[in-house]
């Protein structure tokens, strides 16, 4: 089975058979990916880079080092220090796989603008101002708040970069207040732009080709007054998970004609 990222500078094949997908709601798979990140995984001898000019390895804690593409930023592995395994992101397989999600962890860590299953909790507090960033810390702001609503996208193109599916809330560019700023930024097939760190692989935002702005709901710290409120283009979800939220879905959006169901 074949995997890559978005722009195509990381790529790798896996043999069968894979463990089933777990899901990971840690603060650091949060921050890299933009919500929470979900990987499979295999013993490091049925694993094969075949195209690795664009990745970048950060080691993230004592125990294991994270692996991404600095030319899209798309979080991509997650290999700890002297095991025989690499857990590789689940939205980067190319194709129907087969796989199922076997467990949520780590979910005492879980944003609180979402449950790792079942609907959202209410919104928490007032949060008049948001502080958020990456996970090597290159990369700091503040914009008001609170999050308000949160959509999940399960497009090809998310699920690349995200490594599952991502989440994010509409706000004003104007309205972040840096800190510090190391940014780099990913051109997208569509005219966006796609902000990340180049030296952690943490996604930030997205500027939308004509103009609109959004924020990684995973970078922000709690509390963050936000709730998950819908998901789009859900007709391009992996096959490994089920959305169980009970939230609205929609096949597709058009930003000028809104949501769409058709």
């Amino acid at each position: 089975m074949r995997g890559a990222c978005l722009c195509g500078a990381v790529a790798f094949e896996v043999d069968p058979p894979l463990r089933d997908v777990v899901a990971c709601h840690c603060r650091q798979c949060r921050k890299t990916s933009g919500h929470y990140w979900a990987a499979s995984a295999v013993p490091l001898a049925r694993f094969r880079l075949i195209r690795a000019q664009g990745l970048r390895w950060f080691r993230s804690s004592d125990s294991a080092s994270r692996g991404f593409c600095v030319g899209c930023g798309a979080s991509l592995f997650w290999q700890p220090h002297g095991r025989d395994q690499m857990s590789f992101a689940a939205g980067a397989l190319e194709g129907p796989t087969g796989l199922k999600t076997l467990a949520h962890i780590l979910t005492e860590f879980a944003g609180d603008y979402y449950r790792a299953e079942g609907p959202p909790p209410d919104p928490s507090g007032r949060a008049a101002q948001l502080q958020g960033g990456c996970l090597c810390g290159a990369n700091r702001f503040t914009l008001p708040g609170p999050m308000g609503e949160v959509g999940a996208c399960h497009c090809t193109q998310c699920r690349k970069l995200s490594g599952h599916y991502s989440a994010s809330f509409d706000a004003a560019e104007s309205d972040l207040a840096w800190s510090a700023r190391h940014l780099a930024e990913y051109v997208t097939p569509g005219g966006g732009r796609r902000g990340f760190c180049p030296d952690c692989g943490s996604s930030l935002f997205f500027r939308a080709a004509d103009g609109g702005f959004s924020v990684e709901a995973g970078c922000i710290d709690s509390p963050t007054g936000g709730q998950l409120r819908s998901h789009i283009f859900v007709a391009d979800k992996g096959d490994y998970y089920d959305i169980d939220d009970g939230l609205p879905q929609f096949p597709a959006w058009d930003r000028a004609e809104g949501w769409r169901g058709d």
